[in-house]
C-alpha cells in the first residue's frame, strides 16, 4: 500500500463535508435547507449562459493561452477602471481556474517550504490547508473587535514576534470569510504599505467584491501595485461551478506565474472564459442579486440574535453570518451534525475557520432567497427553545 505523503495531512474542509451530508439527506427525500457553502442561490447570468450556448453551437472550444484570452483580460482590466478607477494593463492580469488556482500559483511562486505567511482567525480554512501543504509556515493571527476584525501591522508584529518567524507573507481577505468584515481603504492602504516596506508579500483575496453593503469597499489595485490580487467570478458572478478567476501581478511576477500554469493547468477552460466575458457586462441583474443578499443579510442581522444566536462579527460584506453557539454547546461540530439530523437545517461548524475557538461558532450562509432563510430560522428557533 503506497504511504501517504506528510503534504497530504491537512484537515478536512467541514463546510464541503457539510454539503454532502445534506445532498445525501435531500437525496433520501428529506425537506434540507442548506446554509453551509457560498453557493449563491441564483444561476449565472442570462448573458453569461447565452454565450457559452452560442460558443457550443461552433464547438471550437479548446486550449487558451495560459495566462487567459486576451479579450478577457482586457475586460477585466476595464472592470478596474470603472469600478476602481484603477489602471491596470491586461498584461498584468491572469486567469485561472476558479480563485483555488490563484492561489495555488501565487504560492508556489511567492514562498519556499518554511516560509512563513500569516491569515487572520478566524479564516478561510483552504488558505491553511494549501500553506500547510505545500510546506509553509502558516501564522494565524486572530482578530476580533479589538482589531476591527482585520489584520493591523500592530497584531502581524505581535504574532511573528510570539512565534519568532520572519513573515514572507501577508494574506488578507475583504470582504472576509466567515466573518463578512470589509477593511476600508484607510486600513488596507496602511497594511500594504507596511508589506511594501518589509518586502514581505501582500495578497489581497477579493473574491466578494461587488457583495458589500455600505462598507467602505476598496481593492488593492487602486494604491498597491506590488500587490498579489485574487479574485473569482464564483461569487458576485454567481458563477461557482464554471470554475473561473483570475489574479492582477506585478509586472515581475506575471511571467514565473505563466510558467507554472503551463505545467500545472494548461490553461483555465475557455468556455468558461467566454461565459465570463459576457458576465462583465450582466449590470443590473447582477445588481439584483446583491440587492436580494442584502435583504437576507438584514433578516438575519435581527432574526438570528432573536432566537439565541448572537454575532460575533459584523456583516459588512459577502454572504455570511458568524454567530456564537456557546449558549448551547461547546462543540460546533456535534452541534452542527444534531442541526441536520433533528432540523434539516445545515450550517457550517466555526472550526473550520478557527481551530482554537471555533467550538463555539457556526457560519451560516444567507447566499440563497429570503424564503429559504426564513424557513431555517423558524425551524431553528422552534429547536432551540
Amino acid at each position: 500500500m503506497p504511504l501517504l505523503s506528510n503534504r497530504s495531512a491537512v484537515d478536512p474542509f467541514h463546510a464541503m463535508d457539510v454539503l454532502a451530508e445534506a445532498n445525501r439527506c435531500k437525496a433520501e427525500g428529506r425537506p434540507v435547507l442548506s446554509l453551509a457553502v457560498g453557493q449563491p442561490g441564483a444561476p449565472a447570468p442570462r448573458l453569461a449562459v447565452e454565450a457559452a450556448e452560442a460558443a457550443l453551437k461552433t464547438g471550437r472550444i479548446g486550449y487558451t493561452d495560459a495566462l487567459g484570452r486576451a479579450d478577457l483580460r482586457a475586460g477585466i482590466a476595464s472592470l478596474y477602471r470603472s469600478r476602481y478607477g484603477a489602471d491596470v494593463d491586461p498584461a498584468r492580469i491572469v486567469v485561472t481556474t476558479g480563485s483555488s488556482a490563484g492561489f495555488n500559483l501565487a504560492f508556489l511562486t511567492l514562498f519556499d517550504p518554511g516560509d512563513a505567511v500569516a491569515i487572520a482567525r478566524p479564516g478561510y480554512p483552504a488558505y491553511r490547508n494549501i500553506l500547510k501543504a505545500l510546506g509553509l509556515t502558516v501564522l494565524e493571527v486572530p482578530v476580533g473587535p479589538e482589531t476591527d476584525y482585520t489584520l493591523s501591522p500592530e497584531s502581524l508584529e505581535a504574532e511573528a514576534r510570539a512565534a519568532d518567524v520572519r513573515l514572507k507573507g501577508v494574506l488578507l481577505a475583504s470582504p472576509a470569510n466567515p466573518t463578512g468584515t470589509v477593511t476600508g481603504r484607510v486600513q488596507l492602504k496602511r497594511l500594504a504599505d507596511w508589506c511594501h516596506d518589509r518586502d514581505i508579500a501582500f495578497i489581497s483575496d477579493e473574491i466578494y467584491h461587488g457583495l458589500t453593503y455600505g462598507a467602505d469597499e476598496a481593492s488593492a489595485a487602486e494604491f498597491a501595485p506590488e500587490a498579489i490580487i485574487i479574485n473569482s467570478f464564483s461569487k458576485y458572478y454567481r458563477m461557482t461551478g464554471w470554475r473561473i478567476g483570475w489574479m492582477v501581478l506585478p509586472d515581475t511576477l506575471v511571467r514565473p506565474v505563466e510558467c507554472l500554469a503551463q505545467s500545472l493547468y494548461i490553461s483555465a477552460p475557455e468556455l468558461s472564459q467566454i461565459a465570463a466575458l459576457a458576465a462583465l457586462e450582466a449590470g443590473e441583474e447582477l445588481e439584483i442579486y446583491r440587492r436580494a443578499c442584502r435583504d437576507n443579510r438584514d433578516f438575519l442581522a435581527k432574526r438570528l440574535p432573536e432566537i439565541g444566536l448572537p454575532l460575533l462579527s459584523p456583516m459588512d460584506g459577502a454572504f455570511y453570518a458568524y454567530v456564537d453557539v456557546s449558549r448551547f454547546t461547546n462543540d460546533s461540530m456535534e452541534f452542527a451534525r444534531r442541526m441536520l439530523v433533528e432540523t434539516d437545517v445545515a450550517a457550517t461548524p466555526g472550526l473550520d475557520f478557527d481551530p482554537l475557538e471555533g467550538h463555539r461558532a457556526m457560519r451560516f450562509s444567507y447566499a440563497g432567497t429570503l424564503q429559504d432563510m426564513t424557513e431555517a430560522t423558524d425551524r431553528l428557533a422552534a429547536w432551540l427553545r
